[in-house]
Order: C-alpha cells, then structure tokens, then sequence
C-alpha cells in the first residue's frame, strides 16, 4: 500500500554472525516480507542490496537496517550507502523477543525479524549510527587504537615494576623520580644493558654515560651518570645467584614487552595528531583549555563531526556521562553520576578537565567553587567536564573557537548546584 505516492515503509533485521547473516524484512503491519541468510563476503552484500531493491530499497527512500553491533565491514558497507543503520543493545533484543514467545524460542531468523520489528514499533527511540566524514572515522580509530596501547603500555609497566619488586630495587631507586618511570628510554637502555642488581652493580661511569646518550639523553650526562653509578653500588638485599640470574631472564621477556608497548604507543600517537590536525573541527576543540591535539583527537573520535547526531548539548552530556541522574520515586529524590555512558569520551573528559586548571584561571575558578559547594575532586571536575561540553557543542554547531570572555562574562559566578554522588 502507498500514501501520497510513497511507498509503504519497509524495515530490515540482520543478525549477524562470524560466518553469515540472516536478514529479515517486515512491512509496516509486521507482516515478514522476506527472509534470507547470506554469507560474510562480497557477494552476500551483493545479494544484501539485491533483496532490499527488490522490496523498495532506493536512493531517496532507504530501508532502515538494525543489527546488533556498530562495527565491522558489513555495518561499515551499509554505512557507506547512506542509509540508516541502528546499532541495537542485545538485551533490547532479547527483551523484545520475549514479548512474542513465551516458550523462549530463539534462533539466528527469529532475532532478525525482532530486530526489524523493534524499528518498525519504537525506531523513533532509538539513534541511527551517525554519518561521520571518512577523516572522522579514520581519527576514530586511530585515536581508540592509541588509548588501547597506552593502557597496554601501562600494564606491561606494572608487570615489569611488580617483578623488579621481587629482586632488583636498585633499578627502581634510580628512575623513581623520572617523570615517565621505567617506560622512559633511559630506564629502558640502563635496564636492557643490566638485567639484574649484580650487572648494574658494576657498570662504570663510562659505559652509563655511553647508555645514556644511546638513550637519548643529551644534558646532564655526567651529573646523571655519577647519580646512577651511586645508587647501583648502595647495599641490597640479593637472590641467590642463580635464581638471581632466572629473573634476570624473565626481566629481559618482559622488557622486550615493554618497549613494544611504548614503540606502539608512540607511533599511534604521531599518526592520530597528524590525522586530527587535518581534520576542519582541529581548531576548534584545541582552542578549549586543557585540550591538545591527541586529546582532543580522542574527543573527535568519540563525538565525530556529524553535527545532527546531538539534537542538543544536553545529549552530548549525557552521552559523555558528566550530565547526572535523577532518580525520584514518591518522597526519595536522588542525584547520581550517569553509569551507562562513552567510558572513552568519560575518561577524556576526566583528564580534559584536570588539565585544565593550570591552562585556565576561569576553569580553575569553577573547579574551586564546586569543592567549596561540597564536590570531592573527581566529581568537581565531572562538572567542569559538563561545562566544557556545553561550550564545545556551541562552537562546534557555529563553527567559532572558544572565548573565555564569553564563555564565564555572562555567568561570573557559576549556579551551585548540589553535590553530586
């Protein structure tokens, strides 16, 4: 049936799989149009477009998909369609089958019909994949890729530090306050060069001048070469010698790890800046306090540059959880921080806001009146995150930097709210 010579609307379900998929289109009634299970390749896709043609599918009216993830190539081809995509929770989906069977029937043809079905009753609840710009997405995973080997790097540096621990605290005496630990170079070549607590012990002046210009270093050297040689010949406590040795080894494994982790950390980090710094919003995010070009990146790559995805700044703050939650329930009335939120973007924001007390006397400011309101320190700055947000929804919708006389001239003294659990 038609109306006003548009065709009656059409939605699709795809359950996805490793090896295949099962689509199912439904028509407005909820009548199931057609089925079919298609392989993960170039030709399932081919038949994918095939069987939405044949029921509609075109350039000017697209058949609306759903399925249960927002990544992979076939979630990246139909992306680059145009159409709508709708990537649903996997326990909507299984709420929503629970409505048409009791007996708790489930296979892969049943899920894609209910996922078709839940845009065609409540497709209005739920958001469409936004249309980012092809530098947006590639941003996107580079900067998800950084994050993820920084936090590699991080757990290979504990596991190094925690086995140190247990034979060498001369190693750790030496880099405890260099501001990068053992994940800098010169720990790194010092630690390669002497595994354990005897080799370091007789390692001369020369040869530590001789591994910290390897490193890098270019001042200082003597000063620190004399700083090494001491602590290396202070009194420790040893292992026998052999087993002294055997964790020697294993520190050789594990600082292998190590440089692998920051040697990736690095490199990802020189792509994602030279990715982000071509993109056109680049100027706009770094001109906010606290935010260079990888943090900022890593807010592009959370919020993308699709400026319809957020109808309002409210929902960029409740995607980024630094909005709270009210829970009321007859004479109970709760304020909370937001759970369900972007971890990324949230973990950004935390660092975005800490950075920007020495960066900026306005955000400092805030920062001060929210603890004096009763804030403790994370969430004092889950506010000033808040704030922040707000601000770049503005700029990034009028396309204009940040302006701190305009940001705090109306509001000199920011509303206080209540303290924030």
């Amino acid at each position: 049936m038609e109306i006003a010579g548009l065709p009656a609307p059409v939605f699709c379900g795809v359950d996805w799989a490793e090896a295949h998929h099962d689509i199912a289109l439904v028509d407005a009634s909820g009548k199931q149009l057609a089925k079919q299970r298609i392989t993960d390749d170039a030709a399932g896709f081919t038949q994918f477009l095939a069987l939405l043609t044949e029921h509609g599918d075109s350039k000017d009216h697209p058949i609306p998909v759903a399925i249960e993830t927002s990544r992979g190539l076939l979630v990246a081809r139909l992306r680059a369609t145009g159409r709508p995509v709708f990537a649903i929770n996997p326990l909507a989906v299984a709420r929503y089958r629970d409505r048409h069977s009791v007996a708790r029937k489930k296979s892969d043809a049943v899920d894609a019909a209910a996922l078709a079905n839940i845009l065609r009753v409540d497709m209005a609840a739920h958001r469409p994949l936004p249309a980012d710009s092809e530098l947006a997405q590639a941003v996107a995973v580079l900067a998800r890729a950084q994050q993820d080997a920084v936090w590699d790097r991080n757990q290979a540096h504990n596991k190094l530090r925690s086995q140190l621990r247990e034979f060498y605290p001369a190693i750790l005496a030496a880099f405890a306050d260099h501001r990068f630990g053992l994940c800098s170079r010169e720990a790194r070549t010092v630690l390669a060069a002497a595994p354990t607590p005897s080799a370091a012990a007789q390692l001369g002046r020369r040869q530590l001048r001789a591994l910290l210009k390897r490193a890098g270093r270019v001042r200082g050297i003597e000063a620190e070469a004399e700083r090494l040689h001491e602590v290396f010949r202070r009194e420790y406590l040893h292992h026998l010698p052999q087993v002294e040795e055997a964790f020697g080894q294993q520190t050789a494994a594990l600082l292998r790890q190590l440089d692998t982790a920051c040697a990736n950390a690095d490199e990802l980090e020189a792509a994602t800046v030279n990715a982000f710094d071509r993109h056109p919003d680049a100027p706009v995010i770094t001109s906010f306090p606290g935010l260079g070009s990888l943090t900022g990146a890593r807010v592009l790559a959370e919020i993308g540059d699709d400026r319809t995805r957020f109808v309002n700044a409210g929902s960029l703050k409740a995607y980024a959880g630094s909005a709270p939650v009210t829970r009321a329930s007859g004479k109970s009335c709760v304020v909370t921080s937001r759970r369900v939120k972007n971890q990324r973007l949230a973990s950004t924001g935390h660092t975005w806001a800490f950075a920007s007390l020495r960066a900026s006397t306005d955000a400092r400011a805030h920062y001060d009146r929210r603890r004096e309101a009763g804030d403790r320190h994370t969430a004092a700055l889950r506010n000033l995150f808040n704030r922040f947000l707000g601000m770049l929804f503005f700029c990034l919708q009028n396309e204009v930097p940040y302006d701190p006389e305009k940001a705090y001239s109306k509001h000199p003294s920011a509303e206080i709210l209540p303290a924030v659990a």
